[in-house]
């Protein structure tokens, strides 16, 4: 089993251009399933994650040539509406082919998803928005089926705004007979690139971004060339690595406007954020302060950057607290961080932190994907050597992680 060694050596500068946002990828990758012609994708990052949901699209019949950080992917051949039961076990987005499925051939069969343990992440939502819409579902032993005549638009009210629900809703109603208007939809900047896509492709999709969302179903959709957004959680955790480390990092290919919220909560704590077009440029403090967080969706402070944020609190003068409302059980990382010497102590949902913390190069377990970034940062901080295990949380969402890293001046490496 792979690990990742991390040992101190200061402040970390230079540049580091940041990739594209693997939650951007996952949703437009399924909805290529509505192309009927040459649909070419760029800026499209190398993660475990990107290679599990191109293998269930290979297995409905889609071909894809990769190069490099471009996927050329022909839709014309989709010939089942069956997932591989394997590869849907491994990743949660893996469900979001199920929307264009329905929109396609009318049809969706898959299992129940998987992924990182954070809590419960109910697909129920998803579902409510498709029997709206005029599909029957049946649930039988870990398989769901959905299938109808022909989808109709609708009004759909999500109960909560879930990312995944708009997603997988979205792509299922652009197809639909007349017009959909979905409420209390997700505002994340990944929404706004998905309907960019769709409407690439023909599709009409209006209020993206806001929380209600309007779709006129339209007959088909074409093929596109479409670039995705950088993604906004690698950005902040190198912006997170300058903070801890008192270092000078230039963040290129970057959108600043994503990252209110985070940028706000660095600057309570002493770093100096420099914006200027595509690139940000974080300068680290000696003497870094105690804040408060509260994780929300969009736009509030994403709960993805919650853990790296935990991280840098082990090193502020004084007590800070996170109060985290989107995950029930998005702590896991506190106990890892405790045995390298962080004082945490969690109430439910509540993180409390005192610092500043010494903390000691320790064997610890990424026990999921932001987790490990967590571990990493703070491994960049500990007397003595880092050993992260279960890497493979990592590896789903962050692309060529260790080589950015030594880029900056890290001593990382992968054994």
């Amino acid at each position: 089993m792979d690990k990742i060694l991390v040992k101190s050596k200061g402040p970390l500068k230079g540049k580091v251009r940041i990739s594209g946002a693997k939650n951007a990828a996952l949703p437009i990758l399924a909805a290529t399933i509505l192309g009927t012609e040459e649909i070419v994708l760029e800026d499209v990052p190398e993660l475990k994650d990107v290679e599990i949901i191109t293998e269930v699209l290979r297995g409905l019949g889609l071909k894809i040539e990769k190069d490099g950080n471009k996927l050329v992917i022909d839709p014309s051949g989709l010939n089942s509406y069956e997932t591989d039961y394997e590869l849907m076990s491994k990743m949660r987005a893996s469900f979001l082919v199920m929307g264009p499925l329905l929109a396609k051939l009318n049809k969706a069969y898959n299992s129940l998803p998987g992924g990182c343990n954070i809590g419960s992440r109910p697909i129920d939502l998803h579902l409510k928005g498709f029997k709206a819409l005029g599909a029957n579902i049946e649930m039988t032993h870990g398989e769901i089926k959905a299938e109808c005549d022909k989808l109709v638009g609708t009004r759909i009210y999500l109960d909560f705004p879930s990312v995944g629900a708009t997603e997988n809703i979205m792509t299922a109603a652009v197809l639909a007979e007349g017009e959909t208007i979905m409420e209390n939809c997700a505002m994340e900047p990944e929404i706004v690139d998905l309907a960019n896509f769709l409407n690439k492709m023909g599709a009409k999709v209006m209020g993206a971004g806001t929380s209600t969302i309007k779709i006129k179903g339209v007959e088909k959709l074409r093929g596109c060339t479409h670039q995705i957004i950088p993604d906004r959680i690698e950005a902040g955790t190198f912006m997170v690595a300058a903070a801890i480390t008192g270092g000078d990092i230039t963040i290129e290919n970057i959108i600043t406007s994503h990252l209110k919220p985070v940028i706000a909560k660095l600057e309570e704590t002493g770093a100096k954020v420099i914006e200027n077009g595509d690139t940000v440029r974080v300068v680290g403090t000696d003497d870094i302060k105690p804040i408060e967080i509260k994780t929300l969706p969009h736009p509030g402070f994403p709960t993805d950057l919650q853990a790296q944020f935990m991280a840098l609190l082990t090193q502020a003068e004084g007590q800070s607290s996170i109060i985290e409302t989107v995950f029930e059980n998005r702590f896991m990382h506190a106990e890892e961080l405790k045995k390298m010497g962080a004082k945490i102590k969690v109430v439910d949902r509540e993180a409390i932190l005192l610092g500043k913390n010494k903390l000691y190069g320790s064997k610890v377990a990424a026990t999921d994907l932001r987790a490990g970034a967590a571990l990493i940062l703070a491994g960049l901080v500990s007397e003595g050597e880092t050993e992260i295990s279960e890497i493979h949380h990592i590896d789903r969402g962050y692309e060529k992680i260790e080589e950015k890293f030594r880029n900056l001046g890290a001593d990382i490496k992968r054994v």
